[in-house]
């Protein structure tokens, strides 16, 4: 009986911390990153919403209802830690580890070993901004789950 508590309250710690990210739906997206401040449809079809939660803005670009671009930035234009960035890029693993794509490169960028993401650290609009997108080159399983 104590293991199955024990099992029952892992699975629930997990499923608190779990978040949203590249490839998850409109919905669960909408749930996660609350308050809506600009939804726009765009000439491609796809649709930018901009969220607002606690100190943070979250941009979210949506192709067929999925995520395909986010953005994840201080409400108050302030840089984004060390700690802050590696949860962002946590939260868009799918399966996969992020690693630096350059010591030293201007914007800093990231890839995912599975090379279904990519991801920069920037000033976009005015503010310190990690942008994680999807590439081009999806893997294999991702696609037959579409």
């Amino acid at each position: 009986m104590k293991r199955l508590v024990a099992l029952v309250a892992l699975v629930l710690a997990g499923l608190a911390r779990a978040g949203a990210g590249l490839g998850d739906s409109d919905e669960k997206i909408d749930d996660m990153y609350g308050n809506v401040l600009e939804r726009h449809l765009r000439d491609d079809g796809s649709v930018s919403v901009l969220y607002q939660k606690g100190r943070y803005l979250y941009f979210v670009v949506f192709a067929n209802r999925r995520s395909v671009l986010e953005r994840y930035s201080h409400l108050n234009g302030t840089a984004l830690s060390e700690r802050e960035i590696a949860r962002f890029l946590k939260a868009n693993v799918a399966g996969a580890a992020w690693s630096p794509a350059a010591v030293s490169s201007i914007p800093r960028r990231f890839v995912r070993s599975d090379g279904g993401a990519e991801a920069t650290y920037a000033t976009v609009d005015g503010r310190p901004t990690l942008t994680i997108r999807q590439t081009a080159r999806k893997s294999r399983a991702s696609r037959f789950a579409e």
